[in-house]
């Protein structure tokens, strides 16, 4: 993922699939719908990429690689912050959880904000590397501090869940933050991106192990029974 343009156009449309399937999976759990999108969200993120990376390498002509990367970073930057905290609100049944939640969706508003401010006053450019796309926004000195809030709004929601496999996606995801990090600073928005993608496979998992009636019954203590992080 995140390699070449056939990677992500193989991972973009595999991911989609798992994501079409995820939808199949929502039934009467319309709370769940937006946590269900997600998948097929990251996919078509995927594939998007595809078309940066074939502007890159000359195929394709350099004003579709720039919509492309605006769209890759529109998604990444703007419209995942605030969408995941709020797709794991959306779907937890207890005040207690949702409550502390809620500074995440803030955090993430405050991220998206921000980072859509820098793109429109720009520049704003991507360079090819020999396995990822280095995506450049100007931010000055409050890069680190940026970076840190985007996965502190992104992970924290998912960590909170009193749901079993979301909690998974989020150790997850947060690992591979660190250590991706570690092994590439300037492509950690492809590769990442890309790797949050592959793991959506979890969220597929979670619609399919999941039953309705567990969303809306909850205990009195507000855990869901056989199914919270802790249990």
């Amino acid at each position: 993922m995140c390699f070449s343009p056939q990677a992500d156009l193989i991972g973009g449309g595999v991911i989609g699939v798992i994501g079409v399937d995820v939808l199949r999976h929502v039934n009467s759990r319309r709370d769940h719908l937006a946590l269900a999108a997600l998948p097929l969200i990251l996919g078509f993120h995927q594939v998007v990429e595809a078309f940066v990376w074939l502007s890159k390498q000359g195929h394709l002509p350099s004003a579709v690689g720039t919509v492309a990367m605006w769209v890759y970073l529109l998604i990444a930057f703007v419209l995942l912050p605030v969408f995941v905290p709020v797709a794991v609100v959306l779907f937890e049944p207890t005040a207690r959880r949702r409550w502390l939640m809620a500074p995440f969706v803030a955090i993430g508003a405050a991220v998206s904000v921000t980072l859509l401010v820098a793109m429109v006053r720009g520049p704003v450019g991507v360079t090819m590397r020999p396995y990822h796309l280095a995506y450049s926004v100007q931010l000055g000195g409050a890069g680190l501090l940026i970076v840190s809030l985007y996965v502190a709004a992104v992970c924290g929601a998912l960590l909170l869940s009193g749901f079993r496999h979301v909690v998974i996606f989020g150790v997850v995801n947060l690992v591979a933050v660190i250590v991706i990090a570690k092994l590439t600073v300037d492509g950690f928005a492809s590769v990442w991106c890309g790797w949050a993608a592959v793991t959506s496979g979890v969220i597929a998992l979670h619609m399919r192990l999941t039953g309705p009636l567990a969303t809306r019954s909850p205990p009195a203590r507000g855990d869901h029974p056989g199914l919270a992080a802790g249990s």
